[in-house]
């Protein structure tokens, strides 16, 4: 395969490192635009351009973009939580942040950028498993903040033919999580009290379901839809296409670490989305992508890190 250079954005984070880490692997051009507000820049190689700086200013961006083929962009806020205590500043990050990626990639002729929706947009709708063509009902100013991407991906698509692919991410996990992170934390922060003997925190009845997808993944749908055919703009389901209750999780977590554990519950939080699964059908038309098929693997290889971390993150 012809050597490429990749711009990733947000790229000293958890799900950005693995992606730079796969595309390093395969001896492409990294260009990473982090402001390392969550990141960090250890978790990058050498071999990798660190640009610290943020997707909020136009100069910065368009600095990045210069003389890339593919732009990943994975800079955001994740928080559904947060959104509801500072929705101003997720517009600001979440859609004048990747506006700004987008003009700037537009102008610099790059190929096509990858960017990070969220399973987030499609709500509470009844209907399982998710379908890309479900009509978008966010709960949250997170949730809408990507769905307004999305339109914005798409209207650069139709107006100025710039390539687009979105990723609606569905829970992702794996070594290296923050169990204090905003997003998708449930295993880590399990893992980590599990590890320590301590009870696992439930928000809500424990009988709302999630669709977890490893990290290792997602870094792979993000790669294989950078290197795709396409034209247009695309939207795709990135999950792991089974779903669990955050209770059947629990129990998982304290199988895999040998022990009974307990659980105690809090009052369930705003926005939060009560039943969730992926239909990832067209992730594996569109660009060959699907999720691996063992769950258990990837929670025992989350837990063997946290052991080897002491529940650190790197």
């Amino acid at each position: 395969m012809t050597r490429s250079t990749y711009l990733v954005t947000g790229g000293a984070g958890f799900i950005g490192s693995a992606t730079v880490a796969a595309l390093t692997a395969r001896g492409d051009a990294v260009r990473v635009l982090d402001d390392l507000s969550t990141g960090r820049a250890d978790r990058l190689g050498p071999e990798v351009e660190l640009i610290v700086g943020s997707i909020e200013d136009p100069g910065t961006v368009r600095a990045a973009c210069a003389g890339v083929d593919r732009v990943i962009h994975l800079a955001a806020r994740v928080s559904v939580p947060a959104s509801w205590a500072e929705p101003v500043a997720f517009q600001r990050t979440n859609v004048e942040g990747f506006l700004n990626v987008l003009a700037a990639a537009a102008a610099a002729g790059v190929g096509r950028v990858v960017y990070a929706s969220s399973c987030a947009v499609y709500g509470s709708l009844p209907g399982l498993p998710k379908r890309e063509d479900a009509p978008p009902a966010p709960e949250s100013p997170y949730a809408a903040s990507k769905a307004a991407d999305e339109s914005l991906a798409s209207a650069f698509s139709r107006g100025l033919g710039l390539p687009t692919v979105g990723l609606r991410y569905f829970n992702v996990f794996g070594p290296g999580q923050d169990p204090a992170g905003p997003y998708g934390a449930v295993i880590p922060r399990f893992v980590e009290a599990a590890l320590a003997g301590r009870p696992l925190e439930i928000y809500g009845d424990g009988h709302q379901g999630r669709d977890f997808v490893s990290v290792r993944d997602v870094a792979k749908a993000n790669v294989a839809a950078a290197d795709a055919p396409l034209a247009g703009a695309a939207v795709l389901n990135i999950g792991g296409g089974r779903m669990l209750t955050i209770l059947e999780l629990a129990a998982a977590v304290g199988a895999a670490v040998g022990r009974e554990v307990s659980v105690i519950h809090h009052p369930p939080r705003a926005g939060d989305v009560r039943l969730s699964m992926a239909d990832c059908a067209a992730a594996g038309e569109t660009i060959g992508w699907s999720a691996g098929p063992d769950f258990q693997a990837e929670l025992a290889r989350t837990l063997t890190w946290f052991r080897d971390n002491q529940g650190g993150t790197g």
